[in-house]
């Protein structure tokens, strides 16, 4: 057997040759000038063909004594093999007679993917089809059973059964299965699904399970959060003491939070609780408390009302700047001095407005500035931040109280002077009632041509504040002769600055002073002031007040 021309010889069909399966049942009709794919030979048709049928009867000009079957003797012939058929008509490139080209007597099936060229009848062909790895030989289509054809799609692999299938074991079943084709060719066989069915009910079981546990601890959160009680220590503490700091302004959830973030309470819901059932909850302050972790939130409360839990820096009202570094310093555990240093050297740092700022012979540019409050002062603390925040408060106030713009409209020059009427008031009142009176009395005696004083304050106050003292027994001998700004025995008008820090009240005498005509005054008892408009009524009460001494 000849393949494709290329000479005598047999070797197998191999799928990769391009011309494997183009022959099939139907035959190829070789060009002029090429080979025929089935005798190697050029054709030739020096006149158009005739056909005959399958009994041997051939048309006029067809010569049967080359007929390709009657080359072997013994070959049986188309008129014996297929007597009894019906005569079949064939299209052009049928069989010629001629010896030099036939066409195969089978029509060509278009859906045979395995077409093949004939062989002659006779001599003995090797079989090309026997070993394990070759194709399978072609079949006629006559004898072809109906399937779907190469093009069709493989067969859907069965889902395993998630939950259990049919109790089927696949791997014993694919064990009975012989090898297909497909396996031969090399493909690998479908492993068991057994493992990734165990797989997958676990992934299941994992996602819903978890789905349940993560919807049962939410539902379980929103409802302690909606109708549930608040987590909360039992007693009063355990003992170990801590220091927090509210803020000014802070609000119960604010506190309760900075109580949590301390160890104090254990949740800011049970401290706003019980902090609305305390009647008193609301009077609590800004400042610095000392309270032990693990308080419940009442108790928490309570010690937070309590005085003995305030560990703030308290400023009072009319204290000297000497005084508060003096505090400033205990407070912060630094050496006695630091903090006036501090004031010395930085107080153009320290937040002083415009108007504070540049004045002659000042003892202290602080003065007046720290204003008295309650301030959260612990140990770590520096005392630039701690007075920071004081002259903060101070200017703050100020500026609510109008200090700067109402200056000038009662006679003064700036609100520096206004300050300053405000700490001497401070100064020389006992009470909180005495402030307006006591501020009149600055401002009728600042009068240059008052017929009390002539324009001199003569508060005993300002020659105390140079000398940083508060003695009451003054010769007035000893006050007129000491020369120093500060005094005002000595020098006519105003102080050069505040000599104290004054609060709310003196401030805001010193804004609203009355209208009574007050140039005296003197204190009795130490806790009230009595107010005359003449030096005779003032030297009446002063003998008063001596002769009440003289008994006691």
């Amino acid at each position: 057997m000849t393949e494709y021309g290329r000479g005598p010889g047999s070797e197998p069909w191999h799928p990769q040759d391009p011309l494997y399966g183009d022959g099939g049942w139907e035959g190829q009709h070789a060009q002029q000038g090429q080979r025929s794919p089935y005798g190697g030979l050029p054709q030739h048709h020096p006149q158009e063909p005739q056909y005959g049928d399958w009994n041997g009867q051939h048309q006029p000009g067809h010569d049967a004594q080359h007929h390709p079957y009657d080359q072997e003797p013994g070959a049986p012939r188309y008129d014996e093999e297929y007597a009894g058929h019906a005569p079949q008509q064939f299209p052009q490139g049928g069989w010629d007679a001629t010896g030099t080209h036939g066409q195969v007597p089978y029509a060509a099936d278009p859906g045979d993917p395995y077409g093949q060229r004939p062989v002659a009848y006779g001599g003995e062909q090797p079989d090309l089809y026997g070993t394990e790895e070759a194709y399978p030989p072609p079949v006629p289509p006559g004898r072809r059973r109906p399937g779907p054809g190469p093009e069709a799609a493989e067969p859907a692999e069965e889902e395993p059964d998630v939950l259990g299938g049919d109790g089927v074991d696949t791997d014993d079943a694919e064990e009975a299965e012989p090898p297909t084709r497909r396996e031969r060719r090399g493909k690998k066989p479908v492993k068991s699904k057994k493992g990734r069915t165990g797989c997958a009910c676990m992934v299941v079981v994992l996602v819903f399970g978890g789905g349940l546990g993560g919807l049962g601890y939410f539902g379980w959160k929103f409802y302690q959060n909606r109708f549930g009680a608040a987590p909360d220590y039992a007693g009063s503490g355990n003992g170990h003491q801590v220091t927090v700091e509210i803020p000014k302004d802070a609000g119960g959830w604010e506190i309760g939070g900075k109580l949590k973030q301390a160890g104090v309470v254990e949740s800011s819901a049970a401290f706003v609780s019980a902090l609305q059932a305390n009647p008193r909850g609301k009077s609590i302050q800004d400042g610095v408390y000392t309270l032990e972790k693990q308080m419940s939130a009442a108790s928490a409360v309570e010690l937070m009302l309590s005085p003995k839990s305030r560990s703030n820096l308290i400023i009072a009202e009319g204290l000297r700047n000497t005084a508060v570094y003096t505090l400033v310093d205990k407070r912060l555990g630094v050496p006695a001095g630091t903090t006036a240093r501090v004031a010395r050297k930085d107080y153009k740092h320290l937040g002083l407005p415009a108007w504070a700022l540049n004045h002659a012979q000042l003892k202290d540019p602080l003065e007046g500035f720290l204003y008295p409050s309650s301030y959260a002062v612990t140990k770590g603390q520096k005392p630039e931040a701690v007075l920071k925040k004081m002259v903060s408060q101070a200017t703050a106030k100020f500026q609510e109280l109008g200090v700067e713009s109402r200056a000038r409209s009662l006679g003064l020059d700036n609100p520096w002077q206004l300050l300053t009427v405000a700490s001497l008031a401070q100064a020389e009142g006992t009470s909180h009632d005495d402030f307006r009176k006591m501020a009149e009395v600055v401002y009728n005696r600042l009068e240059p041509d008052n017929p009390q004083t002539y324009g001199r304050l003569e508060f005993d106050s300002t020659y105390n504040y140079v000398k940083n003292q508060s003695k009451i027994d003054l010769s007035i001998a000893e006050l007129r002769k000491y020369d120093n700004p500060y005094n005002t025995y000595f020098s006519k008008g105003l102080p050069p600055g505040p000599i104290d820090n004054p609060g709310e009240e003196a401030l805001r005498g010193a804004l609203d002073p009355t209208h009574d005509g007050w140039y005296y005054f003197i204190s009795m008892d130490g806790k009230t002031s009595k107010f005359t408009k003449t030096l005779e009524d003032h030297e009446k009460l002063v003998n008063e007040w001596n002769a009440s001494r003289k008994k006691n």
